[in-house]
């Protein structure tokens, strides 16, 4: 196994060194920051609130030296305009009992850093909001739950995390539920599957439809994928995905999903985590997972038996060190992804999709944080895209997919109100 680590860091070591010959760091444009700072900027993911959370952070932080990805000035340096976070209970440390508290614990967490900072940060829940934001120089705070064990199987707990705020939901994250299956574990035998959703999983895509909180299918297995294209009745996203004929991950989504997904009228959100964006980089985390894994075990073993209750992110310092032993791909990696689903799938149908503050620093070359978002624009522009297909790249097509959403939910309920 350690050789096996060693020839596939080698390997990737030697590939970044050459792209890095042949790629000149990139120089952001006056256009490029007039285009960032016009659009409106989405991003549909971002870990930040364990930080909140666990670790007390201060989204208004000024310290140089905070190594998070996501602050108040890292997002006005980027022209970030609305960030969702994430709302994720990691379903291994958590009680099943207290998976909609800690949910609704995360999501008090997001209220109190817009309630600290309300010159600069406000809550959104819908497209005016966004655009009032925007007009007002805030950065719009919106919500997504990760993984829908959060809502404990039932009905009324998904409602009323929509009254609470949340915009999308992720039917599973990396583990199947009891009504979704993940492409987390859809290989392991020990796991009951369902062949995609149950009758239940179904009522809850319909139920998100009624209330206008976006379908989220990262992380699905691909039959739960097929299964809610099939039912909903909005657009759905893919909050932090990308495309697996580029990076064979089975959380990124093939080109059949994607033209699926277009006709559905969703949009893609092009995950950020090097594992997703370069095949070199996702065979050397394979590689090294068994032995990585085994560490951070370790480490909560021994948390434990000091009395201590470690959570996820008590994990992450561990977790970067590993990573930081594969070398970075290149930006190009990342743009290349969103130039394939724009291919693919249609310009209307790619977005950004960061995964900020969840992939332990595992980020391509020139993006360490929210801060570095004009990059990307300008590569787009290097590579010939149109201003009105960066805009739409940039949060466009995200907002375009929320309205939708909106307006379906507006006929439904209007339906359900006819038929009483």
């Amino acid at each position: 196994m350690r050789l096996n680590v060693l020839l596939s860091i080698a390997l990737l070591a030697a590939t970044a060194l050459a792209q890095t010959a042949a790629n000149s760091p990139t120089v952001v444009s006056p256009r490029a920051r007039g285009l960032q700072e016009s659009a409106i900027v989405v991003d549909t993911h971002a870990d930040t609130p364990q930080r909140f959370l666990d670790r007390g952070f201060d989204v208004g932080t000024t310290d140089p030296n905070d190594k998070g990805q996501i602050s108040l000035d890292k997002a006005r340096a980027g022209g970030l305009g609305a960030e969702f976070f994430s709302i994720w209970v990691d379903p291994v440390t958590t009680d099943p009992a207290n998976y909609a508290k800690r949910a609704a614990d995360l999501i008090d967490s997001v209220y109190h850093q817009a309630e600290q900072h309300p010159d600069r940060m406000m809550m959104a829940y819908a497209v005016d909001d966004i655009e009032r934001a925007h007009r007002q120089h805030k950065l719009a705070a919106l919500m997504g739950i990760e993984g829908g064990h959060a809502i404990e199987n039932d009905l009324h707990l998904l409602n009323d995390f929509y009254r609470l705020g949340v915009r999308y939901m992720t039917l599973t994250w990396s583990n199947t539920n009891d009504w979704a299956d993940s492409s987390g574990d859809i290989n392991d035998a020990k796991v009951q599957h369902h062949d995609g959703l149950t009758d239940f999983g179904r009522q809850v895509v319909e139920e998100m439809n009624r209330l206008g909180m976006l379908v989220d299918i990262s992380h699905v297995a691909d039959k739960t994928f097929y299964d809610a294209i099939a039912i909903s009745k909005a657009p759905v996203i893919a909050s932090h995905s990308s495309a697996r004929a580029l990076t064979n991950a089975p959380r990124n989504m093939t080109d059949d999903m994607l033209r699926a997904l277009a006709k559905n009228n969703g949009v893609v959100m092009v995950n950020f985590c090097s594992c997703f964006l370069d095949e070199n980089f996702r065979k050397a985390e394979e590689a090294q997972q068994k032995p990585m894994e085994a560490a951070v075990q370790d480490f909560i073993a021994r948390q434990k038996a000091e009395g201590k209750t470690p959570q996820y992110i008590d994990t992450e310092t561990l977790q970067e060190e590993w990573m930081a032993r594969i070398p970075r791909p290149p930006l190009k990696s990342l743009i290349d992804h969103i130039d394939h689903i724009a291919k693919v799938a249609g310009i209307d149908h790619v977005g950004l999709g960061s995964d900020f503050d969840g992939v332990s620093g595992a980020l391509p070359a020139e993006i360490d944080s929210a801060a570095d978002l004009p990059k990307i624009t300008q590569a787009l522009i290097d590579r010939g895209y149109s201003d009105t297909d960066i805009r739409k790249i940039l949060g466009g097509n995200l907002l375009r997919v929320m309205k939708d959403a909106e307006l379906v939910s507006h006929e439904l309920q209007a339906a359900q109100a006819t038929k009483k």
